[in-house]
């Protein structure tokens, strides 16, 4: 007997979400290192470092695939001492295919410091578990080590590249969800975004939503709007006033 198989609605960012490494936008250099890695893994530690919703923790996933690693997820703000010592623990074990274990702490900048410590002596040469890769995410280095940072491969994770690239990314997506290729500023949205990816993409979710329905005006932007009207009409009345002035200087000169 079969079973039938129920495609649930998915949000755009779990639609849209990248499954290998070439498939970010932007994250040049990210994209180069962790490719050429990925063809010749080895135990090492990563810290990729940037902003919210720029792909770190989806980046590491997609390495993970990779590189076929068994993959231990550490979530945010859930790396304690107790948590180091049992992901540590099942890596000594051989990995699910035979190849590498993946450990990914999310927000490592928010670990506890008896865990950071931990992943100290962990990360050295001589306690190093086998056939290990680790790699930490985080938004800033203020409350890591320099002891800490000097154990790991820093990769920056910018928003500037992803700039350039999210609203065409943004008008493919529509393009495909609608069939239209137009109906929205997709530079307006990726700029209201603040470059974020993922919020970018929440916002192209309720734009589908919506069925092309635009917002009234918010509050602020009315008011923007009236400031801009004044100063508009400021701007000419001043304006004006030099223009006769000018007009009456050179009357006066040539009477």
């Amino acid at each position: 007997m079969s079973t039938a198989t129920l495609n649930f609605p998915q949000p755009l960012t779990e639609k849209h979400r990248p499954q290998r490494i070439q498939e970010f936008i932007g994250l040049a250099k990210p994209k180069a290192v962790l490719r050429r890695f990925a063809k010749g893994p080895y135990p090492s530690a990563w810290l990729f470092l940037g902003s919210s919703g720029v792909g770190k923790t989806t980046m590491a996933q997609a390495l993970a695939a990779e590189i076929k690693a068994e993959l231990h997820h550490i979530p945010s703000r859930s790396c304690d001492l107790e948590t180091v010592e049992n992901v540590v623990r099942l890596c000594h074990y051989v990995p699910l295919g035979g190849g590498f274990h993946l450990v990914l702490v999310d927000e490592a900048d928010q670990m506890t410091l008896p865990a950071q410590h931990a992943f100290l002596s962990k990360l050295d040469s001589t306690a190093w578990p086998p056939q290990t890769v680790f790699v930490f995410t985080a938004n800033s280095t203020q409350y890591l080590e320099d002891r800490f940072l000097s154990r790991c491969r820093q990769l920056e994770f910018s928003g500037h590249n992803i700039g350039r690239e999210l609203p065409r990314y943004l008008a493919q997506l529509w393009k495909k969800e609608t069939g239209r290729n137009n109906g929205l500023d997709f530079h307006r949205l990726a700029e209201d975004a603040n470059m974020n990816v993922r919020d970018a993409l929440s916002r192209l979710e309720l734009e589908l939503l919506a069925g092309g329905v635009e917002a009234e005006p918010s509050t602020l932007d009315r008011h923007k709007s009236v400031r801009t009207i004044h100063h508009e009409r400021a701007a000419k009345a001043v304006a004006t006033m030099k223009r006769r002035a000018v007009e009456e200087a050179k009357r006066k000169q040539g009477g």
